[in-house]
């Protein structure tokens, strides 16, 4: 019987993904026919949200504690994308200026922001497993996700030719592609090694761990900054004259029509690369937690310190 009653629920999430992509496909289209402008926030939203939302219902699904239920997941994907985007807004334009360096310190302020997100919103779980560390932190990453892809597809809908629904359609399709090997996938990894070592009383920061976000922050930088690499190897295998000398000036210079090709093919390979990096690293991840499943925890990291998630001090282990 519990097998029967278990096999529905682990559908939800295509049955979920399915219709909302009908619904979004329909609003696209009646938005087009009809040009009423009211319309804008539902295909937004729902573009913006689909992808983020069926990733998350799929890794809910998969969940180890019963502590791990529908309103605590759906908190960190509301809560901690929110708290996420205001953070790194705030940080970002205080801290950062333009710099060689400035995808970097996006890199480091994002995922920070989103682990500080995550730490508070699950501090009082009583048990804190490897797998639930994945699922909740892809929750936060997700999240973070779908409220950053609104707020581009908004911004791609104003041009200066007026409202463009092509522009806003194409960048939800975009990312929404993209989406899963994202902020949802880095996020899940930090999360996985924050509750690795991680108790009901504190939070076990390891040598894994800090090593972890500065690779995921990395990542991040990369993926950020993959047009402009894009660009420069573009350049650099088949520029002109006049667009080094743009270069040296300090002047943006745009590929020709001629360089269109090579150049997306370098951006899309390059984000393809760093993809993958992050898929394989979740995917060992997620063999070390079936393999705690199997064994209880061993001795904790060399070099680690608690954070208490109440009252206490932080203690060195």
């Amino acid at each position: 019987m519990r097998a029967v009653t278990e096999r529905p629920n682990r559908r939800t999430w295509l049955r979920m993904f399915g219709a909302g992509l009908v619904l979004w496909v329909l609003s696209a289209v009646v938005t087009y026919l009809t040009g009423n402008p009211n319309l804008i926030p539902t295909l937004v939203l729902l573009g913006s949200f689909l992808v983020p939302v069926t990733f998350v219902a799929w890794a809910f699904e998969r969940r180890e504690s019963g502590e791990i239920t529908a309103e605590l997941v759906f908190r960190t994907f509301i809560v901690g994308g929110v708290l996420g985007v205001l953070g790194a807004s705030v940080l970002e334009a205080y801290l950062l200026h333009p710099s060689p360096w400035l995808y970097v310190g996006v890199g480091l302020i994002e995922e920070a922001v989103k682990l500080a997100a995550l730490a508070l919103l699950t501090r009082h779980l009583a048990v804190k497993s490897m797998r639930d560390g994945l699922i909740l932190g892809a929750a936060v990453g997700f999240g973070f996700a779908a409220f950053e892809s609104a707020g581009y597809a908004l911004t791609a809908l104003f041009t200066p030719q007026g409202l463009s629904l092509t522009d806003l359609v194409t960048t939800e399709l975009l990312r929404g592609l993209l989406a899963p090997v994202g902020h949802g996938l880095w996020t899940a990894v930090l999360g996985g090694l924050l509750f690795a070592w991680s108790t009901r009383a504190h939070f076990v920061l390891t040598a894994r761990l800090a090593l972890a976000y500065l690779g995921v922050s990395l990542l991040h930088a990369l993926w950020d900054s993959m047009s402009a690499i894009s660009l420069y190897f573009t350049l650099l295998l088949t520029g002109q004259p006049w667009q080094y000398e743009l270069l040296v000036r300090g002047l943006p210079a745009a590929p020709t029509g001629a360089q269109v090709g090579l150049y997306t093919t370098l951006t899309w390979v390059g984000q393809g690369l760093i993809g993958a990096i992050g898929v394989v690293w979740l995917l060992v991840l997620v063999a070390r937690a079936r393999r705690e499943r199997r064994e209880r925890r061993g001795t904790p990291p060399a070099w680690a310190y608690r954070v208490a998630t109440s009252r206490h001090p932080v203690l060195p282990l």
